[in-house]
């Protein structure tokens, strides 16, 4: 690979005015044995894109730590073009993954990838690309939820709060393969589609007070997905990917420990034995968990719609309206 590439990248100025189609140069530096060099097929867009895009501080930092232009997007499919001696991939291999938030870069034509900062697999061959480029965060971050609580599962019952969002189904997908039985909270027009991941029990969020419900099943653990306070305390053990915060634009993550110290609190109190166990995780890069999601059906692979490699900001768009069933998945290159 050479000379220039089109990518998607963000500078000053917050989302969505910071957001951009770029050209750069190709990366042509020599690959360390332990990366590849892959040309994007697909990419996937997340929640925690807009976060970094609006995040204050990453446009001040020195492009020695993020370059000015910084990347958009972590899940990719693609082919890999060229890999080191002790990568584990091959020239021609398809493959996908996530890569690192920062520097980040996954909506780009060409991706120099570390395989070791990265979690990377060989695509399926009965998956398309869009397909392979849907699951890599969402996956990770379900089943890093249900790796916190499973010690905590002594009845076998789990409430998950967003049951239908790109993360939440995964982990009511994984709760009910593990016999567990599943509570999850979504609008009514999405209970029919929770159920079909495993959830035994559907409660409407628009209609029926949660908390009331949550409290009434009696759950081992509650996954948060949602974001607020109103399930704490209900179970032995909580586990949240948001926090305490319902703000799309927040970022989440352990993270939000610094400035909410209610959230320290509560996560110090659980852990000395002092009050239910409390966890807010960040998403856990193991190779052993994306492995896992090879054996997912092809009907679980939920996409809610896909968009040219052009129409990025129409994609987020979609994205920003709190309402999709699934992933928004980015055309990068053609066949």
């Amino acid at each position: 690979m050479s000379g220039m590439m089109k990518a998607w990248t963000f500078t000053h100025g917050g989302y969505p005015k910071a957001l951009q189609l770029s050209d750069l140069p190709s990366d042509v530096r020599p690959l360390k044995p332990s990366e590849i060099r892959v040309r994007t097929k697909a990419a996937s867009i997340n929640p925690v894109d807009v976060q970094l895009v609006s995040y204050p501080l990453l446009p001040y930092l020195p492009n020695f730590i993020i370059p000015s232009h910084k990347g958009v997007g972590e899940d990719f499919s693609g082919v890999v073009e060229a890999a080191g001696s002790s990568s584990g991939f091959k020239p021609g291999d398809e493959a996908f993954g996530i890569i690192p938030f920062i520097p980040g870069g996954t909506l780009q034509e060409e991706i120099q990838i570390d395989t070791k900062a990265s979690v990377v697999a060989l695509k399926p061959t009965d998956w398309s690309w869009e397909q392979a480029a849907a699951l890599p965060l969402v996956w990770l971050t379900a089943r890093t939820t249900i790796a916190q609580v499973e010690s905590h599962v002594k009845n076998g019952k789990v409430a998950i709060l967003g049951g239908s969002s790109s993360c939440g189904m995964y982990a009511v997908y994984l709760a009910r393969l593990r016999g567990w039985t599943v509570m999850a909270s979504c609008s009514g027009r999405n209970a029919d589609f929770v159920r079909s991941m495993g959830a035994s029990d559907v409660v409407d969020y628009t209609t029926t007070s949660v908390p009331e419900r949550v409290k009434a099943f009696a759950p081992d653990v509650v996954i948060d997905f949602v974001g607020g306070t109103g399930c704490l305390g209900i179970a032995k053990s909580y586990v949240t990917v948001v926090g305490d915060k319902t703000d799309r634009l927040l970022p989440g993550g352990r993270h939000i420990y610094l400035w909410n110290p209610q959230m320290l609190l509560r996560a110090l109190f659980g852990r000395i034995g002092l009050g239910p166990s409390y966890t807010c995780i960040n998403i856990e890069f193991k190779s052993s968990f994306l492995e896992e999601v090879l054996s997912l059906p092809k009907d679980k692979i939920i996409l809610d719609s896909t968009f040219e490699f052009n129409q990025v900001k129409e994609a987020f768009d979609r994205l920003n309206t709190g309402r999709t069933r699934g992933k928004i998945v980015i055309k990068v290159t053609g066949p």
